[in-house]
């Protein structure tokens, strides 16, 4: 009778699954799965030059293709070379299926050679991790793993696999019988507001005067990206973005303020400051948003459409939390009777400027791609001043066109996310904004354009420094720029030809003008932009603080 092994199963049910492409390096723990990928038809392994560089390639790939990313990693140095991509998943509600090799059963709990208790690391910041003691239970682990990723709000989950369960083997039809079998039914989400709430929220919309709809990544996630424009379509409401809600409107959407927080926009914290109410659709009221929380938004009443019920009242207490899908109950909103309109409130504030400077630094290199960039364009970015300059100034066009580390703030992932971001969408072009910093910490990655022929193109907004520790530092600090200036950075052009990536130096504000023909090749290309390290990003809110303490921006 036909036999199978531990290690093709994993790979048989990811592909029943549907899972095309998957990241990874391999190591002793996972050396049986790499053995069954040898000849494996149907499944593309990226093989990463860091398992930190995998995690962040299945992000950026999930991000934009719409599905749970996978990556796999060996035990140990391995597993945890994976937490930081994990949490950067975790932070910003993004699926993904780890998986990880693991010593096996019979060492489990002796400071095995390269054990690590990757359950416990990771059990804060999984949406649920699985240790498979049984390779009967392997095809349902896997199943219920990658559907539970995607399941109400999205997270990453991982599965630890022990060598010799890769190594073990079952006949192939108790596989098949297992590989059908129905997984546990998901604790179903359910939406648990009623029609009270949907009329209480009418009410107050029919009682304010001065209403405000915050978007956040919650939108992009339950997809109802439509139902929110057609709300405002209807009601002529001023609308505001989180960081991870960018791209559900775009600068030319009447109405469409920008960004909101700490780097956000004076228009859009200005209408959220004198909002008599606020409608909150997917976000969190994160720190970043909230500042001091006894004046955030200080005369409006609180709106809070979310999945997750752990988020309603943690950070600021709200009047009417709506908890359930946002995508029905959007739905549901739109079938009021809503004839009230708040055109002469939105009409009161002014509308996206296009900013312009006549100096070579991260504006005017903005607006420049904003002149080049079109709907096929998707925008990776790392984390710094360059990540909120191209969150305030670039027009991001359309949903799902921007990817980007929001709640962890993780320097080192744009190149990796680009990388996974350009090989879930080939047709696509692919973007990465950089910074000197960020981009050396997982620059290793660079080799994969060159071995998978990616085209994405890299713009490294070299300032030479740490730009946003080092502003922090300008303007609460006293000016005590401690480890912060980079004056010996490495030679980025002649770094990327010895990855066999064609590359440029952009040190005047009339070359510029090259960014057109580099982001129309066809090949990966790398694009050294020398900024100053003085052109700081405003406006600011200190941490801690409310709209009133903004800095610059004027």
């Amino acid at each position: 009778m036909e036999k199978i092994t531990g290690a093709k199963i994993v790979l048989e049910t990811l592909k029943y699954l549907g899972v095309k492409d998957i990241f990874g390096y391999p190591g002793g723990a996972v050396i049986p799965i790499y053995d069954a990928l040898y000849d494996f038809k149907g499944i593309n392994h990226y093989m990463t030059r860091h398992e930190q560089g995998a995690v962040h390639s299945a992000d950026g790939y999930a991000r934009t293709k719409k599905v749970p990313g996978v990556c796999l990693a060996t035990s140990g140095p391995g597993a945890t070379n994976l937490v930081t991509g994990i949490m950067t998943a975790h932070m910003d509600s993004i699926p993904l299926l780890i998986i990880t090799g693991q010593v096996s059963t019979s060492f489990l709990g002796k400071d095995s050679f390269q054990e690590s208790d990757i359950i416990g690391i990771t059990s804060p910041i999984t949406k649920n991790n699985y240790l498979v003691r049984d390779i009967c239970e392997l095809p349902k682990i896997l199943k219920e793993a990658y559907t539970l990723s995607k399941h109400g709000r999205p997270g990453p989950v991982l599965v630890d696999i022990p060598k010799n369960i890769q190594e073990l083997t079952i006949d192939y039809s108790l596989f098949e019988r297992f590989l059908k079998e129905d997984i546990q039914e998901m604790r179903k989400f359910k939406s648990t507001y009623t029609n009270k709430e949907i009329e209480e929220f009418e009410d107050y919309l029919n009682s304010s005067k001065k209403p405000v709809l915050v978007v956040g990544g919650g939108v992009l996630n339950a997809r109802c990206i439509e139902e929110v424009r057609e709300f405002i379509n209807k009601t002529k409401i001023p609308v505001v973005s989180t960081l991870m809600g960018l791209g559900v409107f775009n600068k030319n959407d009447k109405g469409y303020l920008g960004m909101i927080g700490m780097h956000g926009l004076i228009e859009a914290n200005r209408a959220v400051n004198e909002s008599d109410l606020l409608i909150c659709v997917g976000m969190r009221f994160d720190d970043r948003i909230v500042g001091d929380k006894n004046r955030f938004s200080p005369n409006s009443k609180k709106i809070h459409i979310e999945i997750d019920r752990a988020e309603v009242n943690k950070n600021i207490v709200v009047d009417l939390p709506i908890i359930g899908d946002a995508k029905d109950i959007l739905n549901r909103i739109l079938n009021l009777d809503l004839k009230i309109e708040f055109e002469m409130w939105r009409d009161s504030f002014k509308t996206l400027e296009v900013f312009k400077d006549e100096e070579l630094n991260q504006i005017s290199t903005l607006s420049m791609l904003n002149e080049i960039l079109d709907e096929n364009y998707i925008v990776v970015t790392d984390v710094g001043q360059h990540q909120m300059f191209t969150a305030q100034h670039l027009d991001i066009k359309k949903p799902f066109q921007f990817c980007t580390s929001g709640g962890a703030g993780t320097m080192g992932y744009g190149l990796p996310a680009a990388i996974g971001a350009q090989i879930a969408n080939p047709n696509k072009k692919v973007l990465a904004i950089l910074g000197d910093g960020g981009f050396q910490m997982n620059q290793q990655e660079l080799i994969l354009l060159a071995q998978y022929k990616l085209p994405v193109k890299i713009l490294i907004f070299n300032n030479g420094a740490l730009g946003m520790v080092k502003q922090w530092q300008e303007l609460f600090n006293n000016k005590r720029y401690s480890s912060v200036i980079l004056d010996v950075n490495p030679d980025f052009v002649k770094l990327g030809n010895a990855h066999f990536i064609d590359g440029d130096k952009i040190d005047n504000i009339d070359n510029l003008k090259k960014l057109k023909e580099i982001l129309e090749n066809d090949k990966p290309y790398l694009v050294d932009i020398q900024m100053s390290y003085k052109h700081n990003v405003y406006p600011i809110i200190p941490a801690g603080k409310s709209y009133e303490y903004t800095i610059g921006g004027e």
